[in-house]
């Protein structure tokens, strides 16, 4: 993925599109809400899948600006355009200006309702990057509030009632990445403790064997919310019994990402990981054919 990175124009490396595949959680609520053969919700949840895309990039834009000394000590992050000084300031700021006001005219003439649901990840994002990816737990919180806010816009804000299942398993799982990214922040330098803590300083609150613990809590969360969801009378109902035939496919991508943060170096990056692992690909990849087989009725 770096090698991929490395070979696009500095302005779009900026944006981080490998990162955009995270709003793919726009499109759960079109997915488990049967909406697929309708062509206006079909569009409005394009639509706001591409809104997503350009505020998350407008946010990575802010983020770097805002962390570019930061990032000169990390590593990998000394690469981003903006710390190795192949971007300017002015022109990230008119690249930031561009992607929000081309986001926000998709949101206001295309999505049509729910618009606070886009005008509230901005506001997260903007407090998490000044201030609350310093208060330890809060700043995993904030993380996995920037996905609840995405799973809102493919529901309420295309005209689709949000599950509560949907809701709490998206939290579980969120919070899992959000643990999982700061345990490998502190793999990644653990040879530097002082360099961690310059380059995060909420790590310094964080021990590895606290953040096992909590990763711990949040797999068994995810898997467990995510089975009675598949069992629950209401699921039963409305997609079918056999919905548990994809649980395996979450316990694997689950397995396989903890076993990639602690003996591959992995976690840092989740949608670097599921572009380029083949074993979560595959995980991913066998879940939504497995879905979409049995919502579809083909199974």
């Amino acid at each position: 993925m770096s090698t991929l990175n490395s070979r696009l124009p500095a302005w779009l490396r900026l944006m981080r599109p490998h990162q955009w595949m995270k709003n793919a959680f726009v499109l759960i609520g079109l997915l488990f809400g049967h909406a697929w053969t309708q062509p206006d919700i079909v569009l409005k949840s394009l639509a706001a899948c591409v809104a997503f895309c350009l505020l998350s990039s407008a946010v990575y834009v802010f983020n770097d600006l805002i962390d570019r000394e930061q990032d000169r000590l990390h590593p990998q992050k000394r690469n981003r355009p903006l710390a190795s000084g192949t971007i300017s300031v002015p022109f990230a700021l008119s690249l930031m200006v561009a992607c929000l006001v081309f986001a926000l005219d998709i949101v206001f003439r295309v999505v049509g309702q729910a618009h606070w649901v886009f005008l509230a990840y901005l506001i997260v994002n903007v407090a998490y990057t000044l201030r609350l990816k310093h208060i330890v737990i809060l700043d995993v919180f904030m993380i996995s509030a920037g996905f609840m806010l995405r799973l809102l816009a493919g529901t309420l804000a295309v005209g689709i009632q949000p599950s509560q299942w949907l809701l709490l398993c998206g939290l579980m799982l969120t919070l899992f990445l959000g643990f999982a990214k700061r345990r490998a922040e502190l793999n990644a330098m653990r040879t530097d403790a002082g360099s961690a803590h310059a380059h995060r300083r909420v790590l310094e609150h964080y021990t590895p064997a606290l953040l096992d613990q909590l990763i711990t809590i949040a797999v068994a969360c995810t898997v467990l919310s995510y089975s009675l969801y598949t069992l629950s009378a209401d699921t039963i109902a409305l997609h079918g019994d056999h919905l548990w035939m994809t649980v395996p496919f979450v316990l694997y991508g689950m397995f396989r990402y903890l076993y990639l943060l602690h003996r591959r170096g992995g976690g840092g990056d989740a949608a670097e990981m599921l572009l380029t692992d083949l074993h979560l690909i595959g995980a991913v990849a066998g879940w939504l054919l497995t879905t979409l087989a049995l919502l579809a009725h083909w199974l």
